[in-house]
């Protein structure tokens, strides 16, 4: 099955959001960081990729229709290579709020300590060693979204916001807007008690 939509936005771009968004709209089962969590045999891709081994995105992604968020985005090169009739979705959120989730959250130290290496070097493929270096950081997500601008081709590509809604998104797909409100999940707290990290 090949994949109909890449998304290459970073992690705690709504990415959770995006995937249902997706998945409604008949382009899932959708791929995220939540089905590593969910199947931890599927992070041997992972593992591999991140030794510098190349891997079958179809074995990858069997089964799956769409990806979106880590550790597929840092790949979407490879990912419209292998799939050229797949559409670019490039998640977005503004630079400073992106960073302070990123803190709270996939970049603490409770969830980085809990990380397989696999995964944060995928992380810090992008983002440099130190993940609580602000202005790295931030300088590292404007520079992977300025990349995707420029490879993608614009008419392949949606830069999308999840404040924007099924409009933009569906008109993107060709599909129908759903007769649904989009999908908001996954906020810092809900993350934050998901795996385990006291509130406050």
């Amino acid at each position: 099955m090949p994949l109909h939509v890449i998304g290459a936005g970073l992690g705690r771009t709504g990415t959770l959001s995006l995937k249902l968004a997706l998945e409604q709209l008949g382009l899932g089962p959708c791929y995220h960081m939540m089905e590593v969590r969910s199947a931890p045999e599927r992070l041997e891709h992972w593992n591999r990729l991140a030794a510098g081994e190349k891997v079958d995105w179809e074995e990858v992604f069997g089964g799956f229709r769409s990806t979106v968020d880590w550790p597929a985005c840092n790949y979407w090169r490879e990912l419209m290579a292998r799939y050229p009739d797949a559409k670019v979705i490039l998640s977005l959120r503004d630079p400073e709020s992106w960073w302070r989730s990123t803190q709270s959250t996939i970049f603490s130290d409770h969830v980085q300590d809990g990380a397989p290496p696999s995964i944060r070097r995928i992380l810090k493929d992008v983002v440099d060693e130190d993940l609580h270096d602000r202005d790295a950081c931030v300088a590292a997500f404007e520079r992977h979204n300025a990349s995707v601008r420029a490879g993608v081709p614009a008419e392949k590509l949606l830069v999308f916001d999840a404040k924007q809604g099924w409009g933009p998104l569906c008109a993107f797909l060709g599909v129908p807007v759903p007769d649904a409100p989009f999908p908001s999940v996954n906020t810092t707290d809900e993350f934050r008690k998901m795996v385990g990290i006291d509130a406050g």
